[in-house]
């Protein structure tokens, strides 16, 4: 009688557990964030060490990123009469999405809600992340679409 007691017990002090350390890891992460570095793998694989603008912020349920692609800044779009290859220079490198995230362990899975480029229904990202100090190392590994074949790994520091 005695025994399915004491594992019922272990049980739930372990499910309150990793729920404490899931709600600790997502208090960690809310703030604002800058990426420092951009890790590309894959035929193209580089480190740039130097990117264009990019930030995330991560409230306790919502996530915005707004970001520019690249080490290189984005070319002036002309006031009048740009074509359609300035257009598509300018805004392809913009990146914005934003919508709710959760945190479980060394993993967070965003949710979009609201994106520069369409998306699908039931849309998401999981990444794993690890926090050191004020620096989050963050890399995608699955979507709806399954896993990713070449993530990219951002480094992100805290700014606020």
């Amino acid at each position: 009688m005695k025994k399915p007691f004491t594992v019922i017990t272990c049980m739930v002090a372990l499910a309150v557990l990793l729920t404490v350390q899931s709600a600790a890891a997502q208090g960690k992460l809310e703030g604002v964030w800058k990426t420092t570095e951009i890790t590309l793998t894959g035929p193209n694989a580089r480190t740039i060490t130097n990117p264009q603008p990019g930030f995330i912020i991560f409230t306790k349920k919502h996530f915005s990123i707004v970001a520019i692609s690249g080490d290189k800044p984005r070319p002036d779009l002309p006031q009048k009469e740009a074509t359609d290859a300035q257009k598509v220079a300018t805004w392809t490198p913009l990146n914005a999405t934003i919508g709710t995230y959760e945190v479980k362990g060394t993993t967070f899975t965003i949710h979009p809600i609201v994106a520069k480029n369409p998306l699908e229904p039931g849309a998401f990202t999981t990444w794993d992340f690890k926090i050191d100090g004020n620096t989050i190392v963050a890399t995608p590994k699955a979507s709806k679409a399954g896993p990713i074949a070449n993530p990219v790994t951002f480094k992100w520091v805290r700014v606020e």
